[in-house]
């Protein structure tokens, strides 16, 4: 059984409530240990279960915990050519509420689900927030979101869609998480895709997938957008576990890409705690990945380093290029899905292959 613990001392997750925090010193709560389901196993009894809940026993949920689904997961994984090199585009903008973010928000949903929460809030530069508020519509948890006003209007009109409750604030994505912490301080349940760890395993689900559609082998390099660099830290363990359990023969090699107007992961992947110094919070169109200060970062960082990865950076020009070169192949993302094209063009052929970038957010969230 997977364990939840402290990261700081070492305390259980309660057995109770939901908090973000731990409530003896302020510390992380996170997974203790990842677990690949065995396929015989999994396939003979959760099959017939929709989106992503044949891997249920990889989540660590309760037995109690309801299977909140909009069908999530087994999205496609389509070849094509970058750079002259052969690459597999993992369509993660395809999940219904159109970005990876739903697979986490199962779980998370399921989780709160079981310890009787029935009002939650979130904050959120756009995906997270519409990915909340599609799944506690779906469990008839009421949601209440935390956004910078720069969110985009799609975005925007997608969450009230859902029936959440929007906040939009004057500042930067750093102020509505600070809102939504306040709000937490107050009584609200919060939760945080940045801070509570049970979207991890939901967005495991993606490296099983990219294994299994691969004829169980794994891939040499994995690239995928980076802000709080939780999808980049649970697809690893999503490959560690498959590892561990003898299914894949190596672990790929992760590649977080940033925009450079705000690259605290970069940064520190390059130079360090020193090189947070010089980072900038600065406006990006990729703003899903506008995260000033990540959460997990030494954690993600050496997450990556394990597996000889690094974090890229993107420069802001070369964003909307990108995104229309995958828009001609016929791939319609957001700009920030579009980082992964721009660090296909930095590797160049100093990566091993068969090579993935992961597509994490749909071009139809853009604009006003």
């Amino acid at each position: 059984m997977l364990q939840v613990i402290c990261t700081q001392c070492g305390s259980p997750y309660p057995k109770t409530g939901a908090p973000y925090r731990c409530s003896a010193c302020g510390g992380l709560y996170d997974y203790d240990a990842f677990l690949y389901p065995l396929p015989d196993k999994w396939k003979n009894e959760h099959t017939h279960l929709p989106g992503i809940w044949c891997y249920r026993e990889a989540f660590g949920l309760a037995a109690n915990a309801p299977l909140i689904s909009l069908g999530e997961g087994h999205t496609p994984l389509v070849w094509s050519e970058g750079f002259g090199r052969r690459v597999a585009l993992k369509c993660e903008y395809l999940n219904p509420s159109g970005s990876f973010k739903d697979r986490g928000a199962a779980t998370l949903v399921s989780f709160l689900l079981s310890r009787g929460v029935s009002e939650a809030i979130e904050d959120s530069s756009g995906n997270a927030g519409a990915a909340f508020g599609a799944y506690a519509a779906r469990a008839g948890v009421r949601a209440r979101i935390f956004m910078p006003a720069y969110t985009s209007g799609a975005k925007r009109r997608q969450i009230d869609a859902y029936g959440s409750e929007a906040i939009a604030l004057t500042g930067t994505r750093q102020d509505a998480a600070d809102a939504a912490r306040r709000a937490a301080e107050s009584g609200a349940v919060y939760a945080s895709h940045a801070y509570l760890p049970f979207v991890l395993p939901g967005y495991a689900t993606a490296a099983y997938e990219i294994v299994e559609q691969l004829g169980y082998k794994a891939p040499g390099t994995v690239v995928v957008p980076a802000g709080q660099g939780n999808f980049l830290l649970a697809l690893a363990r999503g490959f560690e576990s498959m590892l561990r359990s003898g299914w894949i023969e190596q672990m790929p090699r992760m590649i977080g890409v940033q925009a450079a107007a705000c690259a605290p992961l970069a940064a520190y992947a390059a130079g360090g705690m020193a090189a947070l110094g010089h980072v900038l919070d600065n406006e990006t169109l990729a703003e899903g990945v506008r995260v000033f200060q990540p959460v997990r970062l030494e954690t993600v960082i050496q997450t990556v380093n394990t597996s000889n990865g690094t974090v890229l950076a993107v420069d802001e020009a070369a964003i909307l290029p990108a995104r229309n070169q995958l828009a001609r192949l016929g791939f319609y993302v957001e700009p920030t899905s579009a980082l992964v094209w721009g660090a296909l063009m930095q590797l160049a052929g100093n990566t091993p292959e068969p090579i993935v970038l992961v597509l994490t957010g749909s071009g139809l969230k853009t604009g006003g």
